[in-house]
This record gives structure tokens, sequence and C-alpha cells, in this order.
């Protein structure tokens, strides 16, 4: 093991649209599948999601990337490449330059949205889409967060109404009522495993401000606007739809992702918020092993893979 990574692993940079990107990869050299990770913010880092690394010891070769101007790949500062239309050219352009072929698609939150997007691009290089907190409707998703401010103890969400009013987001009064919306819909452990705190302190200031805006539930950038959820029933993948009964991307956006693509499996963590792959680890790689090896590759010598189940019922909507 390397700081919780499983071995063998290897990592380097690659050439992406001119700009030097880090990957990260684990698992056997001569793996048949690859499942590639996409991370969230836009503007975090792909550390946050190790936990999906242990789907390497199944003999998936997993891999990871810093999108451009995040984390340890090139910080690139014109805000013309800061967008979803980009980010998906660099998906694709990284996956040609690695060889990874037909891929096991996997998005976190921003991520998932990338995911999404990149699966109506490029359907043929797609086998299985799975999302995890993702959105398709950012100005439904971020109504939902305002609904679950509206939960929060009243002085709490005082202050929040507050900030929003002045613009000061960086007062100490206000960054406490923001880590109370966090501790209960970005992650729910607590002390947050280290990945996860790496990551936060990590964000590409420029690029979340500039797509995102200051915090989780303040979207202002230039993603507001956002909405691709009626062009989701054009996607043929096998696709898992994931979520946290507590996630700041509510259920219902993980409904509304998984009624409108065709056969799409639903699964929401009863303990879990916006990173159930941390704070259900067990369950949700066991959930995520059983959907991909219902769609591995068919190997001539076994026959057909396994039949898909059936859409999951395993989950409770609020």
């Amino acid at each position: 093991m390397t700081d919780g990574w499983p071995e063998p692993m290897k990592e380097g940079t690659v050439s992406v649209t001119g700009y030097p990107m880090y990957y990260r990869i684990c698992g056997p050299r001569d793996a048949r599948e690859t499942v590639l990770c996409m991370h969230g913010g836009p503007g975090g880092t792909h550390d946050y999601l190790q936990p999906i690394a242990d789907l390497s010891r199944d003999g998936y070769r997993v891999v990871f990337y810093d999108q451009l101007g995040c984390g340890r790949s090139a910080r690139i500062t014109d805000t013309s490449l800061f967008t979803l239309e980009h980010n998906v050219l660099e998906v694709e352009e990284l996956r040609r330059t690695l060889d990874l072929g037909r891929i096991h698609l996997f998005g976190s939150s921003y991520g998932g949205t990338l995911a999404l997007a990149y699966t109506l691009a490029h359907p043929e290089a797609v086998r299985t889409l799975t999302t995890a907190g993702g959105v398709a409707d950012i100005p439904f998703a971020t109504e939902e967060m305002r609904r679950w401010i509206s939960e929060l103890p009243p002085p709490v969400q005082a202050v929040l109404h507050r900030g929003q009013e002045t613009g000061q987001f960086d007062t100490p009064e206000y960054e406490a009522a923001m880590m109370e919306f966090y501790r209960r819909h970005v992650c729910r452990l607590w002390p947050w495993p280290p990945p996860v705190t790496y990551t936060l302190d990590n964000l590409s200031r420029p690029v979340y401000l500039y797509m995102n805006g200051p915090n989780e539930f303040t979207i202002v950038g230039t993603i507001k606007d956002l909405r691709f959820v009626d062009r989701l029933g054009a996607i043929r993948a096998p696709t898992l739809v994931t979520g946290g009964r507590y996630d700041e991307v509510s259920p219902r956006v993980a409904e509304q992702i998984a009624r409108a693509i065709p056969g799409a499996e639903l699964e929401i963590f009863a303990q879990s918020s916006h990173m159930p792959f941390w704070e259900e680890r067990t369950m949700y790689l066991s959930r995520f092993r059983r959907f991909l090896a219902a769609h591995r590759e068919t190997d001539p010598a076994v026959g057909n893979p396994a039949r898909p189940p059936g859409p999951s019922t395993n989950h409770r909507p609020i």
C-alpha cells in the first residue's frame, strides 16, 4: 500500500490538448477492463476518489486523473478552457493517449455531470456508466440544496442567508455555518478521511469560482444554468445512478437522472451524503462490483456475460 493506494501503481503526466495532465493507474498491467474515474468540483482533485481504487484488487485497471487547471495537472489560467465541453475533450484525448479502449466510466459530483456529457458525446467509448451525486440539471440541484438549507437550525440559516445578501463568504461565522452544511450533506464521517480533506483544501479556486461559485450551495458560476437532462434518453450504456440519503445533490436529483436514462438502475445509500463510497464504503463497492460484473466484457471462452439485474428498489427517496 502507498498512502492508502493499492499497488501496483503507475503515475505520470501525458500531453492533453497541449498541456500536461496528471494520471494515476492502479491495477494489474494485463487488466482487460478499465474503470476511468472523474472527480468533482469543478476544480477538485482525484484524491478523494481513493476508495474506487479498491476495484483494482478485482482485476480492473482503475484510472484517475486531475482535470486541467486542477491538482497535479497544468494550472492553466485561460478561462475559455473552463467549460464542460473542454472537459469532455480532455477525457477523450486522455482515453486515446493512454489507450484505454472502451471504459467503465465513474463520475462523482461534477465528475458525474462530466461522465453523462462524455457518454452522450462518445457513446462508442463507454461500456458502462456510473454516477455518484451527479447532476444534469443544475437549477434543480440548486433548488434541492436550498431545501436542505431550510432544514438547518434557524441560527445557521440566518448566517447563510446574511452571507448571500452581503456577498461576504469568508467570515469565520459564515465558514462555520457553511461547515455545518458540509458535515451534513457533503461527508458525514468526522473527522473527514485525509484524502477528502486534501481535495477540499486543494481546490483550484480559479476553476471553482469561475465555473461553480464560492461554495457548494452558491452556484453562480458559468454552470449555473446548465441543464441537459432532456438529452439523457439517448444514453444506451448500462447505467448505475447512486447517491446518499442526505446528499447535497439530493435523491430527487438522482431519481431525475435515473428516470431519464432507459433501463438505469438507482441506488440511494441510507447513511450517506455526497460521498457514499467513503461513508458506506463496503456496501457501496459491493454494489458497484455487482454492477460491473453484470456488464463485463464477453469472453469467448466463457460465453455471454451475466444478465444485468433489474432496477434496484433498495433506496428511500425523500
